[in-house]
């Protein structure tokens, strides 16, 4: 059944080729799902889907045209702290990640004063004295109120990892907290995921794994 259904995925918008898509049985629709450092974009009734420890998401969308879009970030901010144009910088970072979502947004026919956005992550799932969940909630709270975006819902903070899944084109979102983990897959992606990020300067792409 499953199988039949591929060929109802159509090709996704330019630059997202190399994110994981399928069909997915619950929803009965397509869906992406992304990683660490990745978002999508889409004009259609697609939808987009990660779990995220102490990163971020943020879920943005043209109220009026339904198109809209996901991230998942680590950090809030690059070591420089400012974003500076180009196509090809590394969206692990909360400002470069807000960035190139929004303005893959617009480029595709959103436009600015009609978005809105819902946040979800951030709970504390890595040791260590810093609490990278709690500054990439501070972070993104303020981006959205200095860019003048609505910020509709949110469920972040905490203990427990979650699985969101967003709906660009009506903006729903169903978030599932994972209370009860079977394995540290969540927890070791990320203390990964974070290692690579303080050994590395941002150079290149999107950071996959």
């Amino acid at each position: 059944m499953l199988a039949a259904k591929r060929h109802l995925i159509e090709p996704p918008l330019p630059g997202f080729e190399g994110i994981n898509r399928f069909w997915d049985k619950e929803h009965d629709c397509p869906a992406a799902k992304i990683l660490p450092g990745e978002y999508y974009v889409t004009t259609r009734n697609d939808l987009i889907t990660t779990v995220l420890g102490s990163c971020v998401s943020a879920c943005i969308r043209d109220r009026l045209f339904g198109i809209g879009g996901m991230n998942h970030f680590m950090l809030p901010l690059s070591d420089d702290g400012q974003w500076n144009g180009g196509g090809d910088l590394a969206t692990r970072y909360g400002n470069y990640a807000m960035e190139h979502l929004i303005n893959d947004i617009i480029k595709h026919g959103g436009h600015r004063s009609h978005l809105e956005a819902k946040i979800f992550g951030g709970s504390r799932v890595l040791d260590g004295r810093t609490d990278v969940g709690t500054a990439n909630i501070a972070f993104v709270r303020e981006y959205l109120a200095t860019e003048e975006i609505p910020l509709l819902a949110e469920d972040v903070g905490g203990i427990h990892p979650r699985k969101v899944v967003f709906f660009p084109k009506d903006g729903r979102v169903r978030v599932k907290r994972i209370k009860h983990l079977h394995n540290d897959t969540i927890v070791q992606r990320e203390r990964n995921y974070r290692h690579q990020l303080e050994e590395r300067p941002i150079e290149g792409g999107i950071e996959l794994f």
